[in-house]
């Protein structure tokens, strides 16, 4: 008896080897393309015109900052230029707080507490920086913004292969948001960013629909209204 792969390998050269099966063949690849491309079709749809650069974004009360990764404990090029805007958004004026996101799942790597330092760094208040330690995902992120955090609106900050899908989801999430998509160099890992993108999209379309809980939600955290608080308190712009 033949192996399975074996048997399924005979069956696709049967099929190719009539005009009539590849046709078929032909078909239900299309078939399958179309339909993997079809949740990065509504991403794109559903940003629609929400994508803007630092210059023109809406002032809105905060800016949600996505994890992208550590080196040794500090920001990835990525992430830190993700924090980057964002602290150039705060002093611009744009936003008034800052909710960073990401993981802290072990005791070792702690996105949240590294974008905080920078930000700090980059002269942004601490009593205007909110840490969020369980964004695990973007779909996370969003969700626990809105549920836990209580942000209604915001600027994303992401890079411009991602800031799409944090759109759509944190759209979904119940947040009306614009996005600010950090440009890169179109290195390797920007077109590896950029293919599992693809992927994500999927994932994205199910989390859309289906809006689970995320891994984890605990109560009401008031970081982002006491922020606002000191904004308000301080006239919006005074350290």
């Amino acid at each position: 008896m033949r192996a399975p792969a074996a048997a399924a390998a005979a069956r696709v050269r049967r099929l190719l080897a009539t005009r009539r099966g590849r046709r078929r063949a032909l078909r239900a690849l299309v078939a399958l393309c179309t339909a993997a491309l079809l949740p990065a079709t509504w991403l794109w749809l559903t940003a629609g015109d929400r994508v803007r650069t630092e210059a023109t974004v809406p002032s809105e009360p905060v800016a949600v900052v996505f994890g992208a990764g550590l080196l040794s404990g500090r920001p990835s090029p990525y992430l830190a230029n993700r924090v980057h805007t964002a602290a150039r958004l705060y002093r611009a004026g744009r936003v008034q707080a800052v909710l960073v996101t990401g993981d802290n799942s072990t005791t070792d790597y702690d996105e949240p507490t590294a974008m905080r330092d920078q930000l700090r760094r980059e002269g942004v208040p601490a009593v205007r920086i909110v840490l969020d330690y369980a964004g695990f995902d973007t779909w996370d992120s969003c969700t626990r913004a809105h549920r836990i955090f209580g942000v209604d609106r915001a600027v994303l900050v992401s890079q411009d292969f991602h800031i799409r899908r944090a759109l759509a989801l944190c759209r979904a999430a119940g947040i009306d948001s614009y996005g600010v998509g950090v440009a890169e160099p179109h290195d390797a890992t920007w077109y590896y960013g950029g293919v599992r993108e693809l992927a994500a999209a999927g994932k994205a379309a199910v989390d859309a629909a289906v809006r689970p809980d995320p891994h984890f939600l605990g109560p009401a955290e008031p970081g982002v209204a006491r922020a606002l608080a000191a904004a308000r308190t301080a006239g919006g712009r005074s350290r």
